[in-house]
């Protein structure tokens, strides 16, 4: 794995620091591994959901975390001694424990999630704020009026 130094770019340019962090934590998220497999699915135009297979797993075993713009999925099984002693002739559903990062767009919001028939369904919403969608601007009216109180 080749490690790339963007500190350089911090100091190079002014304002576009977003960029290089963003580039950073795609990097860092490069090294997840493949456990639990998942899907990600556009429902609506503004609407996602994630689907990971967590067979085996309950819902205490689960946690869903979202801190700034990570979500995080991780997976502990309880251990327990040897579960009434079972053996295995063939153990094809793992149990293992993971941890699952996805990076979330800007303005997306994680609006609930359910655990059903093995699945994991994580819902996401993007709301786009009034001050970040785009302004028709009407030619002829007056930018500013000056008011005097």
């Amino acid at each position: 794995m080749r490690t790339i130094d963007l500190s350089p770019l911090y100091r190079s340019f002014i304002g576009s620091d977003r960029l290089a962090t963003f580039i950073d934590n795609a990097a860092r998220f490069e090294n997840q591994s493949t456990f639990p497999p998942y899907n990600i699915e556009l429902l609506e135009e503004n609407k996602y959901r994630i689907a990971m297979a967590v067979a085996g797993f309950s819902e205490s075993e689960i946690q869903i975390e979202v801190q700034e713009d990570t979500l995080t999925v991780t997976g502990k099984k309880e251990t327990k001694e040897e579960k009434d002693n079972r053996r295995f002739l063939h153990k094809g559903i793992s149990e293992r424990n993971f941890e699952r990062k996805f990076q979330l767009g800007d303005h997306v919001n994680v609006i609930g999630a359910d655990l059903k028939d093995g699945l994991l369904n994580i819902d996401l919403e993007r709301v786009i704020p009034e001050s970040k969608k785009p302004k028709r601007i009407e030619i002829g009216k007056p930018a500013l009026e000056n008011k005097v109180d």
